[in-house]
């Protein structure tokens, strides 16, 4: 695959930045609709094929390769079969967690997800939550995810009113997703986690691939280094369930392997001699 051309101006100048000063770029992306298809249940998401060589042949020649997303650590790289993928860094629960070399390091858990912990089974039981309705304890943040209910948008706006009130007691934020709803820690999201890695690696130029609504931040953070001077580029994994993702991005590609496959491109480009 030809690596494709941004459909922005500022995207493709992201794109430039990133073949010419490879050993200077960070290239992140979430996980899931992203590497890795939706699938009903959580536990059972895989990789989509070629993802980590694709990844592995990035990571030993650019700068800095990230995957940002809101899983544990653990589970990511479990399930991507990332482990094996010298110099690649993992940041989890939206930058709580992070795996580099095998290690792990992680944030405390705030006592509002402790509280909410505590109380959200009750309250899904309570309000009537639809049968199929999962509840996914993410350590630092916890998800009802709605995909496996006969109704799927339904029986998320059903709970969409207690979860803000759930919310607000607890001091936590309420994000929505792909048929899901999450409470996790205010100031906690991959924006956040993007501009700090950015600022840690120093980065020259910064690519990130997202899907959903709570990529967005980590949309709004390349806007945001653009702006400062630090050229950007963004790439959505096209959804039907998410074309906010899609409106917001300067490159659109469809669904996970279309994200391999820029992404081995990008490999390509970056790996030729005299680029």
């Amino acid at each position: 695959m030809t690596l494709p051309r941004a459909g922005t101006a500022e995207g493709q100048a992201g794109l430039d930045a990133i073949v010419a000063d490879p050993a200077h770029a960070l290239i992140a992306t979430d996980f899931d609709g992203t590497l890795s298809p939706i699938v009903a249940d959580p536990t059972t998401a895989f990789a989509a094929p070629g993802a980590a060589d694709a990844l592995a042949r990035l990571a030993a020649s650019a700068g800095t390769v990230a995957i940002i997303t809101g899983r544990p650590v653990a589970e990511a790289v479990a399930l991507g079969g990332l482990a094996g993928i010298a110099r690649l860094i993992v940041l989890g629960h939206y930058g709580a967690e992070r795996w580099e070399a095998g290690e792990v390091t992680a944030a405390p858990v705030p006592d509002g997800v402790a509280m909410a912990r505590r109380v959200l089974p009750g309250l899904l039981a309570a309000r009537g939550a639809a049968q199929g309705t999962r509840l996914e304890d993410k350590g630092t943040a916890l998800a009802v995810h709605t995909r496996q209910a006969a109704d799927p948008e339904a029986a998320l706006a059903r709970l969409r009113g207690p979860l803000t009130t759930l919310a607000a007691e607890t001091g936590l934020t309420l994000e929505p997703g792909r048929l899901v709803l999450e409470l996790r820690p205010p100031g906690i999201d991959k924006g956040t986690a993007l501009r700090a890695l950015a600022a840690e690696r120093r980065a020259h130029s910064v690519l990130f691939f997202g899907d959903d609504l709570g990529d967005l931040a980590a949309f709004d953070a390349v806007s945001a280094l653009r702006a400062e001077g630090v050229p950007g580029c963004t790439v959505c994994s096209a959804s039907a369930e998410s074309p906010r993702a899609a409106a917001a991005a300067d490159l659109v590609v469809d669904g996970p392997a279309s994200v391999v496959r820029l992404l081995s491109a990008l490999a390509d480009a970056i790996g030729r001699p005299g680029t």
